[in-house]
């Protein structure tokens, strides 16, 4: 039976291109919702939402520019009359390097993209939903937004950083109808690991004690739930999908 959580509601997915972002715009439509399918590759996300269908427009933003999210919500406005749900999920991988080494522009982009790009994207779309009265949005943060994990110490402190302003946004906005919720994924089998050889991979899976790397449908359904009004009582909250690495 599909549910219809979304019916009437309007929702941007940010790195909607691909993997964990892909998943999460086209079950929100599925379940309802009109997409606008953000992504600063403007081809993946075409083609995301040709998939979809007419509920959902492409867009092309690079998050780390303020204006740009600006824009972006403008848009959803423009194109389907508001905003009411937001996954706040763009995000690159970054250099590899040890921390006394780690190359600052690879840091001012990692932090530009996962850190500075939620709280654009947040403070352009909190507005738009406080106009409708309300809304929920769901930050994608990491297993690395708990726990560390060497030779990323951007990625680590933007997922950090993540979590303290999805819980500060939501002690703000909680009497004025915005829920805000963060969540986990462990290691995913997305576009991020696609430069990583498949013996690294393979070692990488074994550190979940299931044995095997996450699925992007499996987050879209934490998600698309954390968005839904079946989690009326849920927010400022950290949800991990992470096929048990963090219980270790």
């Amino acid at each position: 039976m599909c549910r219809s959580d979304f019916v009437n509601k309007v929702a941007i997915v940010t790195g909607g291109g691909s993997g964990i972002g892909e998943a999460c715009a086209a079950l929100l439509a599925e379940r309802g919702a009109r997409v606008l399918v953000v992504d600063r590759d403007l081809a993946a996300a075409e083609r995301v939402a040709k998939e979809i269908g007419e509920a959902a427009r492409a867009y092309p933003v690079d998050v780390s520019d303020p204006a740009a999210c600006e824009a972006m919500v403008a848009e959803a406005v423009h194109a389907f009359g508001g905003l009411d749900v937001a996954v706040n999920n763009a995000g690159i991988g970054g250099p590899q390097a040890l921390t006394g080494d780690y190359p600052l522009d690879g840091w001012a982009q990692v932090i530009g993209v996962n850190l500075s790009g939620v709280f654009y994207s947040m403070r352009a779309e909190i507005p738009a939903m406080l106009a409708r009265g309300g809304g929920a949005i769901v930050n994608m943060a990491s297993i690395l937004g708990s726990v560390g994990f060497p030779q990323a110490v951007a990625y680590v402190s933007a997922k950090h950083g993540v979590l303290g302003m999805t819980k500060t946004a939501a002690v703000e906005y909680a009497k004025l109808g915005i829920r805000i919720n963060s969540v986990g994924p462990g290691f995913n089998d997305t576009p991020l690991l696609s430069n990583v050889p498949p013996e690294l991979i393979a070692g990488v899976a074994d550190l979940h004690p299931l044995g095997r790397l996450g699925r992007s449908g499996e987050v879209a359904e934490l998600v698309a739930f954390l968005a839904s009004d079946r989690a009326s009582n849920i927010t400022g909250t950290y949800h991990l999908v992470d096929g048990g690495y963090t219980a270790q």
